[in-house]
């Protein structure tokens, strides 16, 4: 694989805010999140260069009763080798890991996951990723599960990136939205490098 992008981001973390204030201050490491719908498979998760998307976040889980202080914090991230999204060549290999996965459900006779829209969502954005998360940990799991020669240039990533387009267009006819974002998947805890407090 070719690493293309330089490795430093920022990213954004919307959580608790006790889970923010033990994470800032070392006492915990921040939740590696593994759900069935999870958009870019398992990993901790971060939206890159945007703590106001993160803030969003973190206020809506809020509103559902799954925190009660609505916080943030940053983190500088180490993208390692990354699976971008965003490049072609990754695109490819994830094609390729949807084919073999679909083979494999059919020997198996059971049936593909679907993303599906979750109850409410007015913008079809069909934010429950079921597929999405089952081709991206198939792909992790047929490049660690089959020992490849040293020269091969597969590794296990440490990271995933994502551009996802989503929310209601910015203004009529126009193909901006307005909850589009960069989202981040950190398999490998060392790449998070060091979590702070944003400025205000």
């Amino acid at each position: 694989m070719t690493r293309l992008a330089t490795s430093f981001v920022l990213g954004y973390h919307g959580c608790d805010g006790k889970i923010a204030r033990d994470a800032v201050d070392g006492k915990i490491d921040l939740l590696h999140s593994d759900r069935e719908f999870d958009w870019l498979g398992g990993g901790i998760y971060f939206w890159e260069n945007d703590p106001w998307r993160a803030r969003e976040f973190a206020e809506w889980k809020a509103s559902r009763g799954d925190y009660k202080e609505p916080t943030v914090i940053g983190a500088v991230v180490d993208l390692g080798n990354c699976l971008d999204l965003c490049v072609r060549e990754n695109l490819e290999l994830l094609a390729a890991a949807h084919g073999s996965l679909k083979d494999m459900t059919r020997a198996s006779g059971l049936t593909m996951p679907k993303n599906v829209n979750s109850r409410g969502d007015p913008n079809n954005d069909r934010l429950l990723r079921f597929l999405d998360r089952a081709v991206i940990n198939h792909l992790h799991d047929l490049i660690e599960d089959q020992p490849l020669p040293s020269n091969s240039g597969v590794e296990p990533y440490d990271s995933v990136r994502g551009l996802f387009t989503e929310g209601g267009r910015v203004y009529p006819g126009g193909k901006f939205f307005n909850k589009t974002h960069v989202q981040l998947a950190i398999r490998n805890h060392d790449c998070i490098k060091g979590v702070f407090w944003p400025r205000p």
